[in-house]
């Protein structure tokens, strides 16, 4: 397969991100039932359908389990408190852009007003 058609692939069935994490799907299957954060869509045939994403977060779990020796409730923990760190990270951003939009508009209003 070139590197172009695995770019362009938005979905990876179970078997492929078994063989691509070297875990076996049972696992996987496991995981999504403990990991709330993980859940691939499912086709109509009620296959899995991972993403990129999906792909990390098993990487992250998988790290958390064998390299820093995190239980199943321990990685949990762990991916929450960093998902909630990340989500409030991106509403500081939000706020920092609309609070940049705002000032834009005022300064293109007050321009605007130098021009009769």
């Amino acid at each position: 397969m070139s590197s172009k058609a695995t770019e362009d692939k938005r979905y990876y069935s179970i078997s492929e991100v078994s063989r691509m994490t070297g875990l076996e799907a049972y696992v996987l299957r496991y995981w999504e039932k403990e990991f709330p954060q993980l859940r691939p869509k499912k086709n109509r045939r009620g296959s899995r359908l991972y993403t990129e994403r999906d792909i990390e977060l098993v990487n992250q779990i998988h790290h958390l389990r064998t390299k820093e020796k995190l239980t199943i409730a321990g990685a949990r923990k762990k991916l929450m408190l960093k998902r909630a760190s990340e989500e409030k990270t991106e509403l500081i951003r939000t706020a920092r852009a609309q609070t940049l939009v705002r000032q834009i508009k005022k300064d293109i209003e007050d321009l605007l007003k130098l021009f009769p």
